[in-house]
Formats: C-alpha cells, structure tokens, sequence
C-alpha cells in the first residue's frame, strides 16, 4: 500500500471511532439504568429521562447535583444515587438523560 492509501485508511477508522464513542456513554447510561434503577423506579428509561428537559439535566450536572435531580425523578433510587456506584458512572447518567430528556426527541429502547 502506498502512503496516501494508509492515511486515508487511517483517517476512515479514526472518524469511525470517534463517532461511535460519542454515543457510547449514552448507550452505557441506558445499560446501567436498565441494571439498577428500573425495577427501583418502576418506569422504562424514557420515561425517566423525560421527566425533565435537557436545560434541567445541563443545569444540575453542571452544579454537581445531578444526583439529587435524578432522586426528584425516581425517589426510590435515591440510595443508589448517593452512593459511590454512581459516582462513578454519572457521566454515562447525565449523558444518558440528556440525550433522552423531554424535549430531545430522541426515545430509548429501554
């Protein structure tokens, strides 16, 4: 293979990669919905996430209380929402409630 073929062959898988990782925290936010909170919360995922629109969800991530917004949504996950499990995975959450809030349009297969 010559050199400009290597660099486009490059180019294609790293715009694919990248692509597909952009949605991977909200898939994985789904996942982790889908394994904790929705026998607890008693309602799919997209019900959850559009309890609120994504200025809400952007609001309270940004404060460092997403944790409490997400207690409002389901209160009976609010144990798992203050423990350290979520800690580490609120990125995956917010990136999972924002791209299914209210007003999002977008309806998750959970």
């Amino acid at each position: 293979m010559n050199l400009m073929t290597k660099v486009a062959i490059s180019a294609i898988l790293g715009v694919s990669v990248l692509s597909t990782s952009a949605f991977a925290d909200a898939e994985k936010g789904k996942k982790l919905y889908q394994k904790n909170l929705k026998e607890v919360c008693g309602v799919t995922g997209g019900v959850f996430a559009a309890k609120f629109k994504q200025a809400d969800w952007d609001k309270a991530y940004k404060a460092g209380t997403l944790n409490k917004k997400m207690t409002e949504a389901c209160p009976a996950g609010k144990a798992y929402f203050e423990g350290d499990k979520f800690k580490k995975t609120e990125e995956h959450m917010y990136n999972f409630v924002h791209d299914f809030a209210k007003d999002s349009g977008n309806i998750p297969s959970c």
